[in-house]
C-alpha cells in the first residue's frame, strides 16, 4: 500500500531541488543556448587558430593546409539537445556517513542536469544500471523531467544477485542514444569492468560528463578502535583496528591513489569530471563546474 505522506514528501523534495537548481544556475545560463555543457553543436561556423586545450576532433584540415597554421572549426549550438542520465544503482551507493548517502547525492546531481537541460524543446532520458535496471525514454518538458526524477527517487535499495557493470551500461547507452547530445554518468566509479574503453567510445560521439560521488569515509578511517567493514557489493566482512595510525595512513594513501587513477582515466577519455561529496555543498560544486566550463568555452 502506497503511503500518501511518503509521496508528498518525495514531491516536496524534488520541488526543493528544482528551486535550488534554478535559483543558483539559471542566471548563469541566460542568453546562452549552449546551456550547461551540451557542447558546441554540430553546425559549422567560423574557423580560428588552434590553441592548447582545443578539441583536436574539431581540427579544420582544409583551412590548416591553406594557411599553414593549425586551425579549428567552431560550431553553432544545436537547437535541441538530448540528455541521457546514466545513474549508478549498485549497492555501493547505499552508503553515507555525513549529510546524506551517495544515492541521495546521485539524485541531486541528476536533478541539476535534468532541470537545466530540459528547456527550449530539449529532451531528457535516464538509464539506471545495477541489479534492477530502469530505462526512461527521452521526453521534453518540465513535467517529463519531474516524472523521470520520481522514477529515480522511488527506486528501492540495491538487491543482491547479478548486477549490470558500468562497462555494460555505457555500451548499452552507446547503442541506445542514437542522437548526438549530452551523456551524464552519475556513479562512484567503484567497478572492476573495463569502463574506460566504453567511456572513450561514448565520448567520441557525445559530450560526456562524469559525476563522481564520494563519501569522506572512503578516503579516511576514523580512530574508533576495532571496526567491522562490509563490502556492500559482495557482503564480504573485514575487521580493522583503526586505532593503529599506520593502518589509517595506508588506507588514506591507497584511497588517494585510487581517486587519482579515476581522475586520470576520466580525463584520458575526453570526458569532463565533476566530483561531489556527501560532506560538501553539492550545489556550490555544480555551480563552480558550470562557470569553469563556460569560461573554457
Amino acid at each position: 500500500m502506497i503511503d500518501s505522506n511518503d509521496v508528498v514528501r518525495r514531491e516536496d523534495r524534488l520541488r526543493q531541488l528544482e528551486l535550488a537548481v534554478t535559483r543558483k544556475l539559471d542566471g548563469l545560463l541566460q542568453g546562452n543556448h549552449q546551456g550547461l555543457v551540451p557542447g558546441g553543436g554540430t553546425e559549422p561556423a567560423d574557423g580560428r587558430v588552434y590553441s592548447p586545450g582545443d578539441d583536436v576532433r574539431r581540427m579544420d584540415w582544409n583551412l590548416t593546409a591553406r594557411t599553414g597554421i593549425p586551425h579549428v572549426r567552431t560550431t553553432i549550438a544545436d537547437r535541441e539537445l538530448e540528455t541521457w542520465l546514466v545513474v549508478d544503482g549498485s549497492a555501493s551507493l547505499d552508503f553515507g556517513t555525513t549529510a546524506c548517502e551517495k544515492r541521495d547525492l546521485a539524485l541531486a546531481a541528476s536533478a541539476a542536469f535534468a532541470f537545466l537541460t530540459v528547456r527550449d524543446g530539449n529532451r531528457v532520458a535516464a538509464s539506471v544500471f545495477g541489479a534492477d535496471g530502469i530505462v526512461v525514454p527521452p521526453r521534453s518538458g518540465r513535467a517529463a523531467a519531474l516524472a523521470l526524477l520520481h522514477r529515480l527517487e522511488q527506486r528501492g535499495r540495491a538487491a543482491g544477485g547479478d548486477s549490470t557493470t558500468l562497462a555494460e551500461a555505457l555500451r548499452r547507452i552507446r547503442f541506445t542514444a542514437k542522437r548526438r547530445g549530452l551523456v551524464v554518468l552519475v556513479t562512484d566509479l567503484i567497478d572492476t569492468s573495463n569502463w574506460e574503453r566504453e567511456l572513450r567510445a561514448l565520448a567520441l560521439r557525445h559530450e560526456v560528463v562524469v559525476v563522481e560521488v564520494r563519501d569522506p569515509r572512503e578516503s579516511n578511517l576514523p580512530a574508533v578502535g576495532l571496526l567491522m567493514l562490509v563490502d556492500p557489493e559482495t557482503g564480504q566482512r573485514l575487521e580493522v583496528q583503526t586505532s593503529n595510525a599506520a593502518v589509517r595512513a595506508r588506507f588514506a594513501e591507497a584511497a588517494a591513489a585510487r581517486q587519482a587513477q579515476y581522475a586520470r582515466a576520466v580525463r584520458a577519455t575526453g570526458s569532463a569530471h565533476l566530483v561531489l561529496s556527501t560532506d560538501r555543498d553539492w550545489l556550490f560544486d555544480v555551480v563552480r563546474f558550470v562557470v569553469a566550463r563556460r569560461r573554457r568555452r
